[in-house]
């Protein structure tokens, strides 16, 4: 896969891995501040540098309808596409200095998940696609040795890439981050439209999609707003789609902002279920995060926190009605 194409005519390559198309002459980096034009061939200047690594809960990605319960290798580098003022990965996200010391190939990289007990690699902390190169190559070895992947990002993936991924990549969580175009790109330095493109595209190739919104009040929690959110999903993504909302506090440069009030997400919460959507849960805020059959009604994964405490599916059906539930249960 090549990962820029060249302008002869103006001695620049294109950057293909997000949709800014970042042109650079010799020497230039994109405005993820990491992928860089060096001898006329794109190099990411992360590839084999991560710059944080834990072990989580599948469920912290959040990805609640992958493998309840189990755990999964969590990493990122610096740099990002995005400059969200909310973020609260920001330490490295908004840095682009490399830490050259550190080094995990594609191979140890899939070992440490493997030691570990992960049985999925998850790319986050920072936005995956501007190191998609790195992400790839472990990814391939991962699929091989019957681990998941899973993507957590902010949607911006450029269409070759997503064409790329899904032949490797089995989920992600997209941040659906506000519904004003305005807004997505004189603050966030994106774009809705490219998002809702990228949601659609990637539940079409097979990929297991979860949504993410952080609601922040009075920026992007207005009952009409959130009600074209869910019937775009509903609609556009399917009602099977899950749909986390998620209470914000202050960081980054918000910090002066107020917390998400419960009443706000239950409120969002009711509107996304008025619309249709099946599986709708709360993050940030001490709830429980209870899976429900659509058709009767039956408690089929309960989880308080980030734990699983109940886990009723039997071979993703029901045990109740026989309901196949969607998602990624082995």
């Amino acid at each position: 896969m090549q990962y820029y194409k060249r302008e002869p005519e103006k001695s620049r390559i294109v950057c293909l891995l997000c949709r800014h198309y970042c042109k650079m002459k010799e020497g230039q980096v994109g405005i993820c501040g990491v992928n860089k034009n060096v001898d006329g061939e794109l190099k990411t200047l992360v590839y084999g540098h991560p710059s944080a690594l834990n072990v989580d809960p599948i469920e912290k990605k959040p990805i609640y309808h992958m493998l309840p319960g189990e755990t999964a290798l969590s990493f990122g580098t610096v740099g990002c596409n995005f400059k969200c003022p909310f973020c609260q990965n920001w330490q490295i996200s908004q840095e682009t200095k490399v830490n050259e010391e550190i080094y995990v190939s594609p191979e140890k990289m899939v070992d440490l998940a493997q030691e570990y007990g992960a049985k999925s690699i998850a790319y986050t902390y920072n936005e995956p696609t501007i190191f998609y190169p790195y992400a790839k190559d472990i990814g391939v070895i991962a699929k091989e040795k019957g681990l998941k992947n899973i993507f957590v990002s902010n949607g911006f993936e450029s269409p070759e890439m997503i064409e790329d991924m899904k032949d490797w990549l089995d989920a992600a969580n997209i941040d659906l981050k506000s519904w004003d175009e305005g807004y997505y790109k004189k603050v966030l330095k994106g774009g809705l439209e490219a998002v809702k493109d990228t949601l659609r595209r990637m539940v079409d190739a097979g990929i297991w999609v979860e949504v993410t919104t952080l609601l922040i009040e009075g920026e992007n929690d207005s009952d009409k707003d959130l009600k074209e959110m869910a019937a775009f999903i509903a609609n556009d993504l399917g009602r099977h789609v899950p749909w986390h909302l998620s209470a914000f506090h202050p960081d980054y440069k918000m910090q002066d902002h107020q917390w998400t009030g419960v009443e706000t997400l239950m409120r969002a919460k009711k509107i996304a279920e008025e619309a249709g959507l099946w599986y709708v849960y709360l993050g940030n805020v001490p709830v429980h995060g209870d899976t429900h059959c659509p058709d009767c009604g039956e408690l089929l994964i309960d989880r308080t926190g980030y734990n699983v405490t109940v886990n009723k599916l039997v071979d993703g059906k029901c045990p109740k009605c026989g309901r196949k539930i969607e998602g990624i249960w082995k």
